[in-house]
């Protein structure tokens, strides 16, 4: 027996335990979140003794006589300054980390109460954020500190949440008091836990498997092999080739590969049970790489061959065009996998609903794809599968694919009992797909002027081990390669190879990141063979609206990348070494793939319910669709509600992918409020209870390969531009971001994507990475790169853009561009510092570096 306080109140612990185990399952706190339980993020910081700490690495065998403060023990005066300092500052995205931040900040202004910038990134620095940036959040505690040094009153936000305003995230309140909650936080009675026993080789053969000694353990549910499993043996979002379980007799594709599920009382004996789980493999070579898996004599990973997917993009005739041109640069390029390293691992509850169905509790990208491929995995109609949505503790592309519901469901289906089935930290970085590694050959040709004339790009992208989107990723990465330029003499090939790899998918920027890097850092050498700067070779080529982007499609009015490149003009003058990349974005999924926004409002009790099965993972969609319902029907906020997303209440809104929900439901969710302002103008919402408007937005694009002269590949593009100035020494001193975005129906909530995008990519740029090693992952989550509060350099924000009639106010997606021009603006900022052509991410020979 252990004794200690906690928040004021003595408690005992009757085992040697992790304090973070102690806090949320023995005492309910839920505000103390379990990133990562390897001390490297922060989600769990407690404050032991007036000391910021990390609950996950302390033992409760040494906290005798301890005083233990969480977000829960904060006085109201303090719950109010915290709760609005962060809210107000815009400082709360997927709000995981947030607890964490608070308690952080807290233990370093009771000390320091009015602290400098330095002392608040150093008091942060064991505080990993992936949403925000950290520019935000420093804000919020110095606000915190003025609040409570003050002993000022909370101030009454004057916004009434119309388009355009700095409205408050709806969300953000109950986040930082660690009040809303993500799946890990719901209690269910008898709930019991979900795990597999994974491959011990990428590439295996399973000889056998033995379970008999599992089932017998004391305690266990349930224990399931391919054998067993009541639906398809194999899923996936587009290739159905991702095995559920990999059965006796087959070969494993990575080391992800479950090959057994488990249900059990308790974690303790979860993990006994994989103990006994005896599994024969005859180990075989794996195919570690793009180049190997096109050999002729390579092993086949997949039935189909080692191919997912081929593109092959021409306008024009590039071969003559570059033949005749001035200047002509061809380069190599080489960008790594990454992770996208979301402080929320991978976690469902799943449930039997009396009625022979199931109930699944998801933090994902899409309720409707988690619902269409568990009722696969069970063998069940799809109305007999209900998914809910809990609040989502970050994404980046990460939480598309099915990682834990499928199992989750299928245990509780077996087991008749509510399951929990989440990932580990270090399942997580293993299991679900990463960012694409691609090798890209690039040549970009010119006249003696300056103007571009054609591009030939082949790229190579490592699919790893299943489909997921890759074909999609190869795609955007092809058709955006070219660049946001007006020419149209283009020749691109990509392939898509299997391998034996953890598998890539969708990952911020969708493919976009990889050859923008490449392209834009050809521009540079280009721009120095003609005599003209980097920003002169950009303003002369920008696509202007009316011209004809490399694809075919006309640029529209809203196109404002010139305005964008406008905006830095200054600065690129007064810093002739900073580095400088544009790049280009869809919004939507484009290229003739059906993509459809849809809202219903529901009037209750004198409110406006907000239903879509949209995604918010941190982007703050809620927080967008209620200020297009306020600026729509001129009503206040209060009126608003945002329903969680729920396919039994919910209409399909498709996935939080492609930069597309602010668009294409914003747009629908204006269209059922215009439906209910018809009535309103002679009815009050009391009037109207219970009755329901829908809203519906269809977006039209052409096919890949159409043979239309200007086909419309998407409904709408982003722009950007991005500059990077350095010190003296090297280091990043500052970013300019300038975004197109259309109409900003939150700058607020701009500027925290902009800011987190930049200094993820900062990351990409220059110090994450995901290696392997025989395609085994050998990274730990303290070991990807992350950059932290203490590395984050000025970030200055620029937002720009003309309302398109046909978007949403004319608004375009934010969530991914943000993050695409930085890696290009960094190797060219480096490059004019020192003349190192940097080909390769992350890029070497920097403050940064790591030292082997």
């Amino acid at each position: 027996m252990f004794d200690f306080i906690v928040n004021g109140k003595d408690v005992s612990s009757k085992k040697d335990e992790k304090l973070l185990a102690f806090l949320r399952e023995d005492l309910n706190l839920v505000s103390v979140k379990n990133g990562c339980s390897e001390g490297a993020c922060g989600t769990c910081m407690v404050i032991v003794d007036g000391v910021a700490k990390k609950a996950c690495i302390l033992k409760t065998s040494k906290l005798e006589g301890k005083n233990i403060v969480t977000v829960e023990g904060l006085s109201d005066k303090e719950k109010n300054a915290y709760g609005y300092a962060f809210m107000q500052a815009g400082a709360v995205q997927c709000g995981f980390c947030t607890p964490g931040m608070v308690i952080s900040a807290k233990a370093l202004i009771d000390k320091i109460d009015n602290p400098s910038e330095k002392e608040i990134k150093n008091a942060l620095k064991n505080n990993i954020c992936r949403c925000t940036g950290y520019v935000k959040i420093i804000e919020a505690v110095k606000l915190a500190a003025k609040l409570l040094r003050e002993n000022s009153n909370i101030p009454v936000d004057e916004c009434k949440g119309l388009v355009g305003e700095r409205f408050n995230r709806i969300d953000a309140f109950d986040k930082v008091l660690g009040i809303a909650e993500y799946v890990d936080d719901m209690r269910i009675e008898g709930l019991i836990h979900g795990g597999a026993v994974r491959t011990k080789y990428p590439r295996a053969l399973i000889k056998s498997i033995d379970i008999s000694e599992a089932k017998k353990l004391k305690g266990v549910h349930a224990v399931i092999t391919a054998d067993e499993l009541p639906g398809n043996q194999k899923l996936g979002h587009i290739v159905k080739d991702w095995d559920i379980l990999i059965p006796e007799g087959k070969i494993t594709h990575y080391l992800g590969d479950a090959i057994v599920l488990i249900a059990a009382e308790t974690l303790e004996i979860l993990e006994e049970a994989k103990t006994l789980v005896k599994i024969e493999y005859e180990e075989l070579v794996p195919v570690t790489c793009p180049e190997d898996a096109m050999k002729g004599d390579a092993p086949e990973i997949h039935a189909t061959g080692n191919v997912l997917a081929t593109e092959n993009l021409s306008f024009g005739n590039a071969d003559n065009r570059i033949k005749n041109s001035k200047y002509v640069v061809t380069n190599k390029y080489s960008t790594p996998f990454t992770e996208h390293a979301f402080l929320e691992t991978e976690t469902a509850i799943a449930q039997p609903d009396g009625n022979e169905g199931i109930i699944i509790y998801s933090a994902d990208q899409g309720i409707y794809q988690t619902l269409k491929e568990c009722s696969e995995a069970l063998g069940l109609d799809q109305s007999k599968v209900r998914v809910i949505s809990k609040i989502v503790g970050g994404g980046f592309g990460g939480k598309e694919d099915m990682s834990v519901q499928h199992h989750a469901a299928i245990l509780a289906y077996v087991s008749n009992k509510p399951v929990k089935f989440a990932l580990s930290r270090k399942e997580s970085l293993i299991v679900h797909p990463k960012r694409h590694a691609m090798e890209m050959e690039v040549t970009t040709a010119c006249d003696e002027d300056g103007n571009l004339t054609a591009m030939k790009a082949y790229i190579i992208a490592d699919t790893g081990a299943y489909a997921s989107l890759g074909g999609p990723v190869l795609q955007r990465a092809c058709t955006h390669a070219a660049g946001p330029y007006n020419y149209q003499n283009v020749e691109i090939i990509g392939k898509a190879l299997y391998t034996n790899n953890p598998p890539a998918g969708a990952f911020r920027g969708f493919g976009v990141t990889q050859s923008c890097f490449a392209t834009e850092s050809n521009l540079n050498q280009l721009a120095e063979m003609v005599g003209i700067t980097p920003w002169e070779i950009r303003y002369k080529n920008a696509i202007r609206p009316g011209q004809v982007l490399p694809d075919g499609q006309i640029a529209d009015d809203s196109t404002c990348l010139v305005e964008t490149l406008e905006a830095v003009k200054e600065i690129c003058e007064k810093n002739p070494k900073a580095g400088i990349a544009c790049a280009m974005k869809n919004s939507g999924l484009g290229v003739g793939i059906p993509d459809i926004g849809r809202c219903k409002l529901i009037v209750k009790d004198g409110k406006i319910y907000i239903h879509t099965s949209a995604a918010c993972i941190g982007q703050g969609l809620g927080t967008i669709l209620t200020q297009i319902v306020c600026e729509t029907l001129n009503i206040s906020a209060d009126k608003v509600v945002h329903a969680t997303p729920d396919t039994a209440l919910s209409p399909n809104s498709g996935n939080t992918t492609a930069s597309r929900q602010t668009l294409f439901t914003g747009e629908a969710t204006k269209r059922a409020a215009r439906n209910l302002l018809d009535l309103l103008s002679y009815q009050t919402l009391e009037n109207l209870d219970g009755e329901v408007f829908e809203g519906e937005f269809k977006g039209r694009t052409d096919k890949m390969h159409s043979t239309k002269q200007n086909p419309v590949s998407h409904v709408a593009y982003g722009y950007a531009t991005n500059v990077v100035i350095l010190n003296e020494e090297g280091r990043i001193e500052k970013i300019i971001a300038a975004h197109d975005v259309g109409t900003p129906i939150n700058p607020k909530n701009i500027e925290g994507q902009i800011e987190g995008g930049v200094v993820m990519s900062l990351g990409y740029a220059l110090t994450e990475d995901y290696p392997l090693k025989n395609s085994v992952p050998t990274a730990k989550f303290g070991t990807l790169g992350l950059f932290k509060a203490t590395e984050v350099p000025e970030i200055e924000s620029i937002i720009l853009g003309n309302a398109n009639s046909h978007l949403s106010y004319g608004a375009k997606g934010i969530g991914e561009i943000c993050s695409i021009p930085t890696p290009p603006a960094v190797a060219a900022a480096y490059y004019n510092y020192d003349g190192k052509f940097r080909t390769k991410l992350p890029i070497s020979d920097t403050p940064y570096t790591k030292k082997k």
